[in-house]
């Protein structure tokens, strides 16, 4: 029998990539509302209550709201946005993290917050560098980073769309206080905030994520080799989240955001000099795929204990 699965907020952007890749699928039986009751609480609850899973694509008090409106002891909850993701007896949706460890998390977990697009890139770079302690859980990280403008939802989306002059590149976050921040921190296991400097670019979809480190001034002061053999140990075998060789790494000039577009590939770069003790770590990856409805359709297969892959 079809899992019945309800996306609460499927008229916006990540919510609409959700459904494309749903759709169509005879394990899925896509639960719908009709448009003009969308915000009609009791509607909804109906809705969420006889779905065996529903996602969640609403702002963070929305999505608080649909969760206590959930009142079925069998309705299982993807949420997408940031209301829970450091919150406690939520499963956190990166299944490839901890070396696949998420994933048992993820299958047996009643609730899950989906990851942050940006969050996704950066703890996939150093989270299993903390695990093996080539990175010490107090070293003050840094993180640059820049997304498409989909990211910004809507609003943005219209801006850059449809403004007669969009900025060709611009940066947000001044005052360092991204919601992001605490989801960075806790995943990545780090006893202190990183810093994170977001920015967003002229292309709708697309995202690079950069972690530069001053090896030469670490306790231990590890090499790329240690960065290297960290990175690949966590992701050896991943489908999803793949890891370039140093050799690719050495023969790349450039790399471009957009590259993974419509996938939920993420793929891992460790570029470096070792005669300075200097090391760039990058990744790429969709801001909306595997930064969002592509890690969203990953952890509903997990949860559903259907092909991971399905829809991917």
């Amino acid at each position: 029998m079809a899992a019945k699965v309800f996306i609460d907020g499927e008229a916006g952007t990540t919510g609409l990539q959700i459904r494309e890749r749903l759709v169509g699928r005879e394990d899925i039986d896509l639960l719908s509302i009709e448009p003009a009751r969308r915000k009609d609480a009791d509607a909804r609850a109906e809705l969420l209550n006889l779905a065996d899973a529903v996602i969640l694509c609403l702002p963070d008090e929305a999505a608080r709201e649909a969760v206590s409106l959930v009142e079925s002891e069998t309705t299982r909850i993807i949420d997408a946005s940031t209301a829970y993701r450091v919150a406690e007896g939520w499963a956190y949706g990166f299944a490839e993290m901890a070396r696949g460890a998420q994933r048992d998390a993820i299958r047996n977990a009643k609730s899950v917050s989906n990851p942050g697009c940006y969050p996704t890139g950066f703890i996939a770079l150093v989270q299993p560098l903390v695990a093996a302690g080539v990175i010490s859980a107090d070293w003050p990280v840094t993180v640059n980073a820049v997304s498409g403008y989909s990211g910004g939802g809507k609003s943005m989306i219209a801006e850059f769309e449809e403004g007669e002059s969009p900025d060709p590149y611009r940066i947000y976050a001044t005052a360092l206080g991204h919601k992001h921040v605490p989801e960075m921190q806790k995943h990545a296991g780090l006893t202190v905030p990183p810093l994170f400097t977001p920015s967003v670019g002229n292309f709708a979809q697309g995202m690079i994520v950069e972690v530069p480190l001053q090896l030469f001034a670490m306790p231990g002061k590890p090499t790329l080799d240690d960065v290297q053999a960290a990175i690949e140990d966590a992701f050896a075998g991943e489908r999803f989240v793949t890891v370039a060789t140093r050799a690719e790494a050495h023969a790349t000039k450039k790399l471009e955001p957009e590259a993974f577009n419509n996938t939920n590939r993420m793929k891992l770069w460790v570029f470096g000099d070792p005669a300075r003790g200097q090391a760039r770590l990058v990744a790429q990856l969709d801001n909306l795929g595997k930064g969002a409805s592509g890690a969203a359709v990953q952890n509903l297969n997990l949860m559903l204990g259907l092909d991971e892959a399905a829809g991917l």
